[in-house]
């Protein structure tokens, strides 16, 4: 069996009503000939919908395949015991040139009790925004499931929302039960359960090119809502260069802020895990027991498992997501 090394993906992109170009203008990426993109699915395992390698001999392979061959070579020893040949996570970038619909995502419990395989906790970090660019993230104040019921009927919901104005650099974190929606200007990495189960819950009253609304799922959602209203809806974090910045710590996945401008070593044999580098800026060569690769604005990569020792080298400065279990 060859050896593993790190890997890129052929992303698959998603025209959505509420897309844009972004994709192409800000990181590089080729839609053709696609328009309205509102999605780029960098490192999928979803059925149906699974990524391809880019690069080197596994080149075509979908990532739930080389899952089977490799197993917990590519995941770590825990991952593939809890997710066998299904990868964990599904990473994303969003352009949202118009509002996206409000809606939440079921957790494992509810999921599992309608069959749906695992829950949907996710996380945001803004790639740019335009000024005054606002998102929704919850509620803006604590309500019963009664009075968000009569706001649903009478297409008040705004009144109760959470919306926040954001910025580049900004981050949120949704777990799974938090109502949310993106506002037009918004670029961002979303890093998220392997899933795509979704409850639409408002679309703005808008309609196809067909004249027909999308479905809603009024009912569905009712159940998955967490109402609960956390102090601040925003993760805070203060950001170090050419140091590992923690953003997001959650049982379903880790990820670190790296903004370096010299070489880093990074060690990963305490985590048995994969580790998922997305570029958010910049350039760099990553360097391995397998050889080099290089990573630049707008590309994700999966570092196996056995490859537990990686040097990141700038060029010349580079800002990473670094994504892994625990």
């Amino acid at each position: 069996m060859n050896t593993l090394y790190p890997l890129k993906f052929k992303p698959l992109f998603r025209e959505k009503i509420w897309g844009g170009q972004k994709m192409k203008s800000s990181l590089g990426l080729n839609i053709a000939p696609h328009t309205d993109t509102g999605e780029a699915w960098m490192l999928s395992g979803v059925p149906g919908s699974q990524t391809k390698v880019a690069n080197g001999f596994l080149k075509g392979n979908e990532l739930n395949e080389l899952l089977e061959i490799y197993m917990d070579e590519l995941v770590g020893e825990k991952n593939f015991a809890k997710h066998k040949e299904e990868f964990p996570i599904l990473v994303k970038f969003i352009d949202a040139n118009d509002w996206l619909s409000v809606q939440v995502h079921p957790d494992d419990a509810l999921a599992s009790k309608r069959k749906l395989g695992g829950g949907k906790t996710e996380m945001w970090y803004v790639l740019d925004a335009v000024p005054g660019a606002q998102l929704i993230s919850g509620f803006n104040r604590k309500i019963s499931r009664d009075f968000y019921t009569r706001n649903v009927k009478e297409k008040t919901l705004g009144n109760i929302l959470n919306f926040e104005t954001v910025g580049k650099g900004d981050v949120f974190y949704i777990p799974a039960g938090r109502v949310h929606a993106l506002g037009p200007g918004i670029l961002l990495a979303e890093i998220q359960q392997t899933s795509d189960t979704t409850y639409r819950i408002y679309d703005w009253d808008r309609v196809d090119k067909e004249g027909k609304a999308r479905e809603m799922h009024t009912e569905l959602a009712l159940d998955a809502i967490d109402f609960t209203v956390p102090q601040s809806y925003r993760t805070g974090y203060a950001a170090s260069e050419n140091h590992t910045v923690s953003l997001v710590q959650c049982p379903y996945f880790m990820t670190n802020l790296l903004d370096f401008n010299l070489p880093i070593v990074k060690d990963y044999s305490e985590i048995d895990s994969y580790v998922i580098f997305i570029c958010l800026d910049g350039d760099a060569e990553i360097a391995s027991v397998s050889g080099k690769e290089s990573i630049t604005k707008g590309e994700v990569l999966l570092i196996p498992a056995f490859l537990d020792k990686i040097a990141l080298f700038p060029r010349p400065s580079c800002k990473i997501l670094e994504v892994y279990n625990v």
